[in-house]
C-alpha cells in the first residue's frame, strides 16, 4: 500500500538548551523554507521543560507535522503528544549522542538532516514504554543514571560523548552491581548486572548495542550486561563502539512484548538521558505508535 506523501508545512519546536539547539534555531528556520516546507510557526524554547507543552499545542493546532529539535531527551519528553495523533514527528538531531535519529537513518548534520526531512518519506514505528511513559529509543539502569543525573552541563554541552566518557570513570569507582528479575510473563531470570538497557532501537549513548533491535518489530530488547565486574561494563562498551567479533559476550538479550524488572538494590532508570522512574517497573513496545519522517532510503 502506497503512503501519504509527508507534509509540505509543519511547526518547528527547538529545545535552545540542548547542546546545538541556540545556535541552530535561526538556521533551521531558514533552511526548512528553502527546502520547500512552509512553517506555520517556529519556536526556539529556553526552558526545556515546556517543550512537551509547545508540541501539544501545536499538534492540537492541526499542525501536520511537527520538526522537534534537541537530544534523545526532548525527543522522548515530547512524543507522548504523537500518539494516536494524524501528526508526522520529524526529527532535528541537536543533541550529544543523537541515538533516535542514528536509529531512523538521519544525518546528523543540520542541513543535511532537513534535506533528508524535505525529500524523505513517512515510516511508521513503535515506541518503548516504561509504565505508561513512552519513550523513542532507550531506558537504562545501573551506572548509565548516575551519569546522567550527575554529568556537570557544561561538561556534556562541549565535550559531548568524550565528557560523558570521563564523567562515567569518576561515577565507577563507587559503583556496585546488582542484583536483576526479568519477569517475561512465563518465567523469572535471575541475574546479576551492571548496566540494562531497554532498547526500541539498537542505539544507546550514540553506540550501536544491539543486532536485533529495531523500531519496527514489535518488540521490546531488554539486554543485560551478566556479572559483577566493572571490566565487564567497560570491556562491552569499548568492544561494541569498535564493533568487534566477540562484543556480545557479557551480554544477555531478552525480546517480547512486555517484561517486569525488579533489582535489589532497587535501581533509578534512565530514559533516554533523563532520569525519570526506578525499579519495580514494566517495560513493553507500543507497536506502530507514530508516523515519523525518514530519508527516501530509509
Amino acid at each position: 500500500m502506497e503512503t501519504k506523501p509527508l507534509p509540505r508545512e509543519a511547526v518547528l519546536i527547538v529545545n535552545a538548551q540542548s547542546r546545538k539547539g541556540e545556535a541552530h534555531f535561526a538556521e533551521a528556520k531558514a533552511l526548512i523554507e528553502k527546502a520547500g516546507i512552509r512553517l506555520i510557526a517556529a519556536h526556539g524554547v529556553k526552558n526545556p521543560d515546556h517543550m512537551a507543552e509547545t508540541v501539544r499545542t501545536a499538534v492540537e493546532s492541526g499542525a501536520p507535522m511537527v520538526i522537534v529539535g534537541g537530544g534523545d531527551g526532548s525527543l522522548s519528553g515530547t512524543v507522548d503528544e504523537l500518539v494516536g495523533k494524524d501528526c508526522v514527528f520529524a526529527v532535528l538531531p541537536l543533541g550529544t549522542a543523537n541515538s533516535f535519529a542514528r536509529t531512523l537513518g538521519l544525518p546528523l548534520d543540520v542541513e543535511r538532516a532537513i534535506e533528508a526531512i524535505a525529500q524523505g518519506r513517512r515510516r511508521r514505528i513503535d515506541l518503548g514504554m516504561i509504565d505508561g511513559d513512552y519513550f523513542v529509543n532507550a531506558a537504562s539502569m545501573g551506572l548509565s543514571p548516575m551519569i546522567g543525573d550527575t554529568v556537570p552541563h557544561k561538561l556534556k554541552r562541549y565535550l559531548g560523548r568524550v565528557g560523558y566518557l570521563l564523567w562515567a570513570m569518576k561515577c565507577s569507582v563507587g559503583f556496585r552491581a546488582f542484583r536483576l528479575v526479568i519477569d517475561d510473563g512465563d518465567k523469572e531470570h535471575r541475574l546479576w548486572s551492571t548496566e540494562v538497557r531497554i532498547l526500541n532501537g539498537p542505539f544507546h549513548g550514540g553506540v550501536e548495542l544491539s543486532d536485533d533491535a529495531d523500531v519496527d518489530t514489535g518488540e521490546i530488547v531488554v539486554q543485560a550486561i551478566v556479572g559483577r565486574s566493572h571490566m565487564r561494563l567497560a570491556w562491552d562498551w569499548y568492544a561494541k563502539f569498535f564493533r568487534l567479533r566477540d562484543r556480545n559476550a557479557h551480554t544477555q538479550e531478552f525480546r517480547g512484548k512486555s517484561f517486569r524488572l525488579s533489582a535489589q538494590p532497587p535501581q533509578r532508570l534512565s530514559i533516554d538521558g533523563e532520569v525519570l522512574a526506578k525499579t519495580p517497573f514494566t517495560a513493553k513496545v507500543a507497536g506502530g505508535a507514530i508516523e515519523v519522517a525518514v530519508p527516501a532510503g530509509g
